[in-house]
């Protein structure tokens, strides 16, 4: 019953206390000595049964709490998958931040005039950024793996409509690229760029990698984005994304559907208004749960098996949360 009161009573304050979180900062000995406590157990048990999962970061309250790497190397950059996507949608509220775009709402064909002409359909006339984050274009798109190639931008611009922009989700692979295309034209600059300047350098990433047009990252690179939107989009004394973007991204837009079969935001799904989820297949995850202030982010092999084991899953929704509730419950003795 303790353990209940206690977790409601973080329930109810979890949403303002949000907006005042500390800065990322290291932990102190005593703090350290209570997280290995809260964590016991917990290199053996995900070396031996859950053999898929390869890095693991628990970040609770601002401090990194746990780490597990089982090669051993936390620099590591690792296959991301679709995570890439809500990396991507925050790229773009720093385009907002910065003054370079406007709103979300503008249609794209505004920014990309000769467009136009690649698509006969007049639908695709009032597509905007919005739509395209929220994948809610109306492309005619039939993916319910999530796992289709990525299509050139003008190629996927040229595809059938299926629906009005806006009124029905599909989860769309060659969505990306298009918002790509739009914010290099927007900004003069290559992704590459953006990426350096407005988050690899403000939140001291390591340089991604990127290949067939996901990102590869360090684990503690990806806990760092799950934090920023918790912070509201500001890091240190700077202010990465226009405020109240974060809490846009998460807000659900649709009831989304496959392959996740939760609701989605922009680039993000959002299963509950208190835990959103960048996905990735097989395993990648930056889960966020504010009423606990806890960020997981988690990298697991890429295979069919992997996915359909679903290892990490179950490993951030049962024991990691478990043991912050329990590391957050030694604050209060």
């Amino acid at each position: 019953m303790r353990n209940l009161i206690f977790f409601l009573c973080w329930l109810m304050l979890g949403s303002a206390f949000a907006q005042d979180l500390p800065h990322w900062r290291l932990s102190t000995p005593d703090e350290q000595r209570l997280d290995v406590a809260a964590f016991e157990g917990f290199d053996d048990g995900i070396a031996t049964a859950m053999g898929d999962v390869q890095s693991v970061v628990v970040v609770l309250q601002g401090r990194t709490v746990y780490q597990y790497y089982r090669d051993g190397n936390p620099d590591t950059l690792r296959s991301t998958q679709s995570v890439t996507k809500s990396a991507l949608a925050m790229l773009v509220g720093t385009v907002l931040q910065n003054g370079q775009l406007k709103s979300l709402d503008q249609p794209v064909v505004d920014f990309m005039p000769h467009w136009r002409s690649l698509n006969p359909d007049p639908r695709t006339h009032d597509i905007t950024l919005r739509h395209l984050l929220s994948m809610t274009t109306g492309f005619e798109v039939n993916d319910p793996t999530g796992t289709a190639a990525q299509l050139a931008p003008e190629v996927a611009w040229a595809r059938p409509m299926h629906a009005e922009p806006g009124v029905k989700f599909a989860y769309d692979n060659s969505g990306p690229p298009i918002v790509q295309a739009v914010i290099e034209k927007i900004t003069g600059r290559t992704i590459d760029e953006l990426v350096r300047n407005q988050l690899v350098t403000p939140l001291d990433l390591k340089e991604p990698r990127y290949v067939r047009g996901g990102a590869w990252m360090r684990t503690a690179d990806m806990a760092k984005l799950g934090y920023l939107l918790l912070r509201d989009g500001r890091w240190a004394d700077r202010q990465l994304l226009p405020p109240g973007f974060a809490a846009e991204l998460v807000k659900p837009q649709s009831e989304g559907g496959l392959p996740a079969r939760m609701p989605y935001g922009l680039f993000w799904w959002t299963p509950s208004s208190s835990t959103y989820i960048a996905s990735g297949y097989a395993g990648q995850f930056i889960w966020v749960h504010t009423p606990l202030d806890l960020v997981v982010a988690v990298n697991s092999t890429v295979s069919l098996d992997s996915m359909q084991r679903g290892q990490a899953a179950r490993l951030i929704r049962g024991r990691i949360f478990q043991a912050a509730q329990k590391r957050l419950e030694m604050n209060r003795k």
